[in-house]
């Protein structure tokens, strides 16, 4: 038997953050990380909302990107003083990922990390309270999933944590938030959407209600990232709808080995994930091109890229990513980023050991050996062609 969710009710559209006025309940936590929100306006409109339809409300802020279970069991310690019977986070990935950790650790406090942390299995939740997501960038599509990503920041590993359970009751999708994001933000979050259509298309686990959502998200971000980046509304807004599209797909379709490449070595070079899917992902598409590139063929074809063969048409996607990377002004190798070669020496065998253990590696479409991860992370570092080759030292 299978499973395909998705939030109970998804909002979109500008203005659609006026959604906040019909909720019921008495007490509201809004989560949120850095300042932007704040001095955009929008945090002053999130609380005016509740407040005016009869919620108290408490706020939680300063979220670190990439958070920590710290950051998490801190906030659901004053979330068990408030009582509320709404979560609401809004912000990038880093405030939603952290509330829905807030969220389980407030219903059930008895829980360490340990046990949370994929594959272990999630408690029952909405005991206590329900929870909103409000996404202002276009890149995670945590607002619309049932991951969460936290960071232990003395290793500089990341653990995802999974469970349906902490799929969001409600995500409003309002294009107007993401108008003022910066456009370097702008270019890794829709690279990051972008491969997360991808990988959900091409995963073990795709099926016949995650690919439709999967392909759509993919062609919405092709036609979009470039005019988004250079701050055309309506590619924002198309870009924002795609992250969002591509959550719903990987939510259920799961993702591959560019995101277990990603987890392991974003917080041990500070690549921001969203780059560092954009990096590692021409370099994935060749290596799985071997065992069966059909699917990388597909996704060619529906963007009109040429080819006669299915090495030519998979060459061809690899050749439009590579030059999106180009055009969004994001490094095409770990060594171009700024990655130190002895330092990378020095991590290559924990990341690769790391990688092979990550949740997003099992449905990858090709079985990947842990020397097999390390190869892939050279030919990302000195920016070489994947030629599968017997593996060789660095």
């Amino acid at each position: 038997m299978n499973r395909f969710t998705i939030p109970r009710d998804v909002y979109y559209g500008e203005g659609s953050l006026e959604v906040l006025k019909t909720l019921e309940g008495k007490k509201a936590t809004i989560v949120i990380g850095g300042q932007s929100i704040k001095k955009s306006g929008y945090l002053d409109k999130i609380d005016a909302y509740l407040r005016e339809y009869g919620f108290e409300t408490q706020l939680i802020d300063g979220v670190e990107n990439d958070p920590s279970a710290k950051t998490a069991l801190e906030g659901a310690k004053k979330m068990e003083e408030f009582q509320p019977d709404w979560i609401i986070s809004a912000g990038g990935g880093s405030p939603i990922d952290a509330a829905k950790l807030m969220w389980i650790f407030y219903e059930n406090p008895e829980l360490a990390f340990d046990r949370v942390k994929a594959p272990n299995p999630l408690p029952a939740l909405r005991k206590k309270a329900r929870f909103a997501a409000i996404s202002t960038t276009s890149g995670t599509g945590t607002d619309v999933s049932p991951f969460s990503v936290i960071t232990d920041h003395e290793t500089g590993t990341k653990y995802p944590v999974f469970g349906y359970e902490i799929t969001p009751d409600i995500a409003i999708i309002d294009p107007e938030l993401t108008y003022s994001m910066p456009a370097d933000i702008v270019a890794y979050t829709g690279m990051d959407a972008l491969t997360h259509g991808i990988e959900a298309y091409v995963s073990t686990m795709h099926n016949a209600f995650s690919d439709p959502l999967a392909i759509q998200s993919v062609k919405m971000a092709v036609d979009n990232i470039e005019k988004s980046v250079v701050g055309d509304k309506a590619a924002r807004a198309e870009m924002h709808y795609a992250q969002a599209i591509a959550g719903m797909a990987f939510s259920n379709g799961f993702l591959g080995i560019v995101h277990s490449l990603s987890h392991k070595s974003g917080a041990i070079f500070n690549i921001p994930h969203g780059l560092a899917n954009a990096l590692y992902l021409p370099y994935v598409i060749d290596f799985n091109k071997k065992a069966d590139g059909s699917r990388f063929a597909d996704i060619a074809k529906m963007l009109d890229l040429s080819g006669n063969t299915e090495d030519e048409l998979i060459d061809s996607l690899t050749d439009l990513l590579r030059r999106l990377n180009k055009s969004l002004n994001l490094p095409l190798s770990l060594q171009e980023f700024g990655v130190n070669e002895s330092e990378f020496e020095k991590q290559l065998d924990r990341m690769a050991a790391g990688a092979i253990e990550d949740p997003c590696t099992p449905s990858n479409p090709r079985e990947v050996s842990v020397e097999e991860m390390k190869k892939l992370y050279i030919a990302a570092f000195k920016g070489e062609k994947v030629t599968f080759c017997s593996f060789q030292s660095f």
